[in-house]
């Protein structure tokens, strides 16, 4: 039980260990626990639309992508032109305390192999997350996020992604709350009166 528990701390870790990308953005800032959620329901959403995907795979996948980031910490793409981590070391000495340990290990492998439908689902999931990240700061007025989406596209390897991508960047970010009652946002729901 102790070294669940302390499974569990280190999965803390990632509400406190934050994205380096955003620094080069120019503007956000998100932790890696935020990212994974929202990579998790983008995994979910993309493998009930793909229709042949294990979706619970497809979560887990999403859900442990970036555990290792506990112990190494979030390297960005500049990062990792000068910095290697040792993730295989990290994704070990985690799996060697876990009861479920093979798992967890078997889990990295395959996201990282990149191999079967569900990890190119759960990578493009990745990816999207950082469309709309990406999008959502544009609609703020961020120039550098048109410089950085073709880039995020183009990692894409799924159809389904791909057009998931292109009416994410078609879409404003913050209209998904405003409809078009009116009534509503003039009297809040109370009338004429």
């Amino acid at each position: 039980m102790k070294n669940l528990a302390n499974f569990l701390f280190e999965v803390g870790m990632l509400k406190r260990t934050p994205r380096t990308g955003f620094q080069f953005l120019g503007s956000g800032a998100e932790s890696v626990a935020e990212h994974s959620f929202r990579t998790a329901m983008i995994g979910y959403t993309l493998a009930q639309m793909d229709g042949k995907a294990d979706v619970g795979r497809v979560l887990q996948l999403c859900l442990f992508h970036d555990i290792p980031e506990a112990r190494t910490g979030d390297l960005n793409y500049v990062n990792k032109k000068y910095v290697k981590a040792d993730e295989e070391k990290a994704i070990e000495d985690l799996a060697r305390q876990l009861p479920f340990g093979d798992d967890y290990r078997k889990t990295l492998q395959e996201f990282n192999a990149r191999e079967t439908h569900e990890a190119l689902l759960a990578h493009d999931a990745d990816q999207l997350e950082m469309v709309l990240s990406l999008k959502e700061h544009k609609d703020l007025g961020n120039r550098n996020a048109d410089e950085w989406y073709p880039f995020s596209k183009l990692r894409l390897k799924t159809e389904i992604a791909k057009q998931l991508a292109e009416t994410i960047w078609e879409t404003d970010s913050s209209k998904w709350w405003f409809d078009d009652d009116h009534e509503w946002w003039v009297n809040g729901g109370k009338g004429n009166g």
